[in-house]
């Protein structure tokens, strides 16, 4: 897609897993990227971003901001024709959920758009939301028309006490369609990703992700993995997703970018044709009643997750992601391997 603008694009919690690839992308594209982060002073974890900027025809510059502080994206986001708000917390062991989980979510969401509705070069916002915010768990597909997720759908089934991340997700998404339609400065898009798989460009992932794939490396899932419908999306195809319902003037409303229906199982059993010779990767069945009966004691799983997610087929529709910002999705076995390779260079399942 090639991108007409001289203007800056701002990109909010810029080395992040997803973020990271937007950034790139949008270097290769010639853009310059304004992009936020907690500490511009920590050149470890931004070497990775330098080194792109360093490599493609875009230019980088970093900002200091913080979600909960108003006003502290001003400076970034001077200038800028689209911003990309990215930044949330995606983890799901909390002590704390509204402190850790629901108010960065949606204080950082309101902070970033409240200064968008008042920067006038701003034309453009799009956020990283979720399918998150459309459902909670998997057997919410049965209760959708045709037994299929879309975008007309808002999840109404966490809360902060069960599943609070989806709460977050969907208290933060629905935060951003309030600003907007009490504004006529921007036109907000949201980009709603499935469970994101593949290789980060940071050395040092922290997304739940990879917490999960860790799994079908260390020994944990050698036994078996329970069949938890859910659906997943190349984060380079997500990042894909970004740009298109940044600059595409069509783009409009919410999108569902999820590329596959499918279960944990079946992403494990991806991985034995390259790795099954060498690591203890999934290659069976957990039963819904033993995941049941030991995932409270071993994993904190809670027994109501467990019978609305395991044996339960997870599915969604992807077609206005296909049709209006033209995503094409690889197969998750190429994700899967890209991903776990990378954590062996990185020594993720070394005993």
């Amino acid at each position: 897609m090639k991108i007409l603008t001289d203007a800056p694009v701002l990109v909010t919690g810029a080395t992040g897993y997803v973020a990271g690839w937007l950034v790139k992308d949008l270097l290769e594209a010639g853009i310059t990227v304004h992009a936020t982060v907690r500490n511009p002073d920590a050149t470890d974890k931004l070497a990775h971003l330098t080194r792109i900027a360093d490599e493609t025809p875009g230019s980088l510059r970093f900002f200091k901001a913080d979600l909960l502080q108003p006003g502290s994206y001003e400076e970034a986001m001077r200038g800028c024709a689209v911003v990309f708000h990215t930044a949330s917390p995606f983890t799901i062991d909390v002590k704390d959920p509204q402190k850790e989980l629901i108010d960065p979510a949606v204080m950082g969401t309101r902070n970033v758009l409240e200064t968008a509705a008042a920067t006038p070069s701003v034309k453009r916002v799009v956020v990283t939301s979720s399918c998150a915010a459309i459902y909670t768990d998997a057997i919410d597909c049965e209760k959708a028309p045709g037994g299929v997720l879309t975008e007309d759908i808002w999840n109404t089934t966490a809360s902060l006490a069960y599943q609070p991340y989806s709460y977050s997700k969907t208290l933060a998404e629905k935060e951003a369609w309030k600003i907007a339609e009490g504004q006529d400065q921007f036109k907000l898009v949201t980009v709603n990703p499935s469970l994101v798989i593949g290789p980060a460009l940071a050395d040092n992932p922290t997304s739940e992700s990879f917490n999960i794939v860790r799994q079908m490396g260390d020994g944990t899932m050698k036994p078996g993995a329970p069949k938890l419908g859910l659906g997943v999306v190349d984060v380079r195809d997500l990042a894909q997703a970004h740009v298109a319902a940044g600059f595409l003037e069509n783009a409009d409303g919410r999108h569902i970018v999820s590329g596959h229906n499918t279960n944990l199982l079946e992403l494990g059993k991806s991985l034995i044709e390259k790795y099954g010779d060498r690591y203890p990767v999934p290659r069976k069945s957990l039963p819904k009643w033993v995941v049941w009966a030991i995932g409270p004691i071993i994993g904190g799983i809670p027994r109501k997750f467990v019978t609305n997610n395991v044996d339960i087929r997870w599915r969604a529709d992807n077609s206005k992601s296909k049709r209006v910002l033209g995503v094409t999705y690889r197969p998750f076995k190429v994700s899967m391997e890209d991903m776990f390779q990378q954590m062996i260079e990185a020594g993720a399942f070394r005993r």
